[in-house]
């Protein structure tokens, strides 16, 4: 799913197109079915021994998992409860670094079930999505990515 922001909606869609390869642009919503909105709060601890699982709790997250990056935590909300959360796991012994919405994958494909050429493929699109001026974000049904 592609977010864009724009100020040309006649520059953005065509060249939208052409990143999608011969105008296989969906329209604006037909993948939103394999997509939950959520509230993204990537947090760290701050203190040795914090457990994301009672702070995901105590806080009133839906889930957790862990972050992109080493030591962190990602904590899954409904989009309505994302400011209530990020302002309750200081309590907890976590330090937000961010906290937005987006789109979290329902059915998660596992990169060890694609073939190398395929799974090179799938990897450079987001990258190259990702790099034109319009695009906001990017969220890939892709695990781990």
């Amino acid at each position: 799913m592609v977010e864009c922001l724009t100020d040309n909606v006649n520059r953005t869609a065509p060249e939208m197109r052409v990143l999608f390869r011969k105008g296989q642009l969906g329209t604006s919503g037909s993948v939103a079915w394999d997509f939950n909105h959520v509230g993204m709060i990537e947090a760290e601890p701050t203190a040795a021994g914090a457990d994301p699982e009672l702070a995901a709790i105590e806080a009133g997250a839906q889930d957790f998992e862990p972050g992109e990056e080493e030591g962190t935590t990602m904590f899954w909300t409904d989009p309505t409860d994302l400011d209530l959360v990020s302002r309750a796991l200081p309590a907890q012994g976590f330090t937000v670094l961010s906290a937005k919405l987006g789109y979290k994958p329902k059915n998660p494909v596992d990169p060890a079930s694609l073939e190398p050429a395929q799974l090179e493929e799938v990897e450079a699109f987001p990258a190259a999505i990702d790099q034109h001026d319009d695009v906001q974000n990017v969220f890939v049904g892709l695990a781990g990515f």
